[in-house]
């Protein structure tokens, strides 16, 4: 039994509190929105190292507080061979960035700049230095896959998608 079991009631069978109930499948009710963002997601993927694709939507998914987004990618980053130490760290990586590439630093930094927008605009420091360890290619395709995955929180944010249920790999893009 896993920790997120619950009985057909509601009641849980560990003692955990049940789970909440999801507001809409808002994918059922606006089909082809979803099927646009499984192209977008597609298409941002062609140009990004997957380690670093995961690594983004895992940081842009602690930031928005996505429960279901986090147990998605959490999954998906470990089925890949991902270092539950790496995962771990990732939301005070500033203080072990010894677990991380130069180039995943400069991603995650991005990440961090585009999701909260704070000041109203990515810092140049920051910019630049991501732009020092992808090229253009990779640069734009990971924009994409930030502001993709903060797009995908919102939705599911928003709609109340329940975590604990995805397969590691069940969802194709």
């Amino acid at each position: 039994m896993t920790t997120n079991e619950n009985t057909a009631n509601g009641n849980t069978t560990n003692g955990n509190v049940p789970e909440h109930t999801p507001r809409m499948n808002w994918s059922e009710h606006a089909p082809e929105v979803f099927k646009a963002m499984l192209q977008l997601e597609k298409a941002t993927r062609k140009h990004l190292d997957p380690v670093v694709a995961e690594l983004v939507k895992i940081r842009a998914s602690q930031i928005n507080h996505c429960a279901f987004c986090l147990d998605m990618h959490t999954k998906d980053a470990l089925a890949a061979g991902e270092r539950v130490e790496r995962i771990v760290q990732l939301s005070a990586w500033e203080e072990s960035q010894h677990f991380y590439t130069a180039k995943e630093i400069a991603a995650i930094e991005l990440t961090e700049a585009i999701t909260v927008l704070t000041d109203g605009f990515v810092p140049d420091e920051v910019y630049e230095k991501a732009a020092k360890e992808f090229d253009e290619v990779e640069l734009a395709h990971l924009i994409a896959a930030i502001n993709t995955i903060n797009v995908w929180n919102r939705f599911a944010v928003s709609t109340r998608m329940v975590p604990g249920h995805y397969v590691a790999g069940s969802v194709k893009h």
